[in-house]
């Protein structure tokens, strides 16, 4: 997909891979502006093409007292203001049918949840508000499960279309990345790896996720040694005071490092013939 057609993306040419990089959930209008203002700081030095990620709502926490989100409306308008203030594309997530064209008022693409990328009616709405679809692997599903997910979008007139790989299960508390997939999955669509919820560890006793953030650089250097479009990643000032997913985020003082030794790898791979 031509990265082009996304509102507001800057960086189109310098063939970098993309980024779709933010908090897990927007807790409020500072700490988003805040994360924002540094991420796309920067990607501008970088030349990375780039697209803040924030939830204006989380429907899939382990428990019934775990931080939701701070009001959908709120936090939409929150994203559109990141997004007319540093001038940069805006994506969230989506659970239910109604949530699409809500959303889409608001964000340039549409994320759907790998729990819900089987989910017909959701991919399709989201598909018809013509916006770009960003579909989740399911941590159930092959790689080449994911080709008649992209279906469902393109059969809906939508040909602007991602897979993003985020692991799959291993056993009961943990993920693994299959590299193998990528390939396969990109004969379907554009690839992201999301790497941090690819390290997560879920189904804790405590009902509170865990994660492995040290193992954060090996993961995104082997999907750009594989050829990945993009990369998915949440961040945060202080994961450990994040509202949601705290455990596997990377640290926002540690991103312009990590970013600067990947686009050194991309040149690489890009050498190759």
């Amino acid at each position: 997909m031509n990265l082009s057609l996304i509102p507001r993306i800057k960086h189109t040419d310098s063939n970098n891979f993309f980024l779709l990089s933010g908090p897990c959930a927007i807790e409020g209008e500072d700490m988003a502006l805040r994360i924002a203002e540094k991420i796309v700081c920067i990607t501008d030095k970088l030349e990375i093409p780039y697209v803040f990620k924030g939830s204006f709502k989380k429907a899939n926490r382990s428990r019934v007292d775990s931080f939701t989100g701070i009001g959908d409306e709120k936090a939409l308008k929150i994203l559109r203001k990141v997004s007319e203030t540093f001038e940069v594309p805006t994506v969230t997530d989506i659970h239910e049918v109604s949530d699409a064209a809500k959303a889409a008022e608001y964000v340039d693409v549409l994320q759907i949840p790998a729990f819900l990328v089987r989910q017909t009616d959701l991919v399709v709405a989201a598909a018809k508000t013509g916006k770009v679809v960003n579909l989740k692997k399911g941590q159930f599903m092959s790689p080449e499960s994911m080709q008649h997910a992209v279906k469902k979008v393109t059969d809906s007139g939508n040909e602007k279309v991602w897979i993003t790989d985020r692991g799959t299960m291993f056993g009961y508390q943990d993920m693994v990345v299959d590299f193998r997939g990528i390939p396969t999955m990109k004969e379907y669509a554009p690839v992201v790896l999301d790497v941090t919820h690819s390290l997560q560890q879920p189904n804790q006793s405590s009902g509170v996720t865990g994660g492995r953030p040290d193992m954060i650089e090996t993961i995104s250097r082997a999907g750009i040694a594989t050829g990945v479009d993009g990369l998915f990643m949440e961040t945060h000032f202080d994961p450990s005071i994040a509202k949601s997913d705290g455990a596997n985020m990377l640290h926002l003082d540690h991103l312009e490092q990590l970013l600067t030794n990947l686009v050194v790898l991309r040149k690489t791979v890009n050498s190759l013939q």
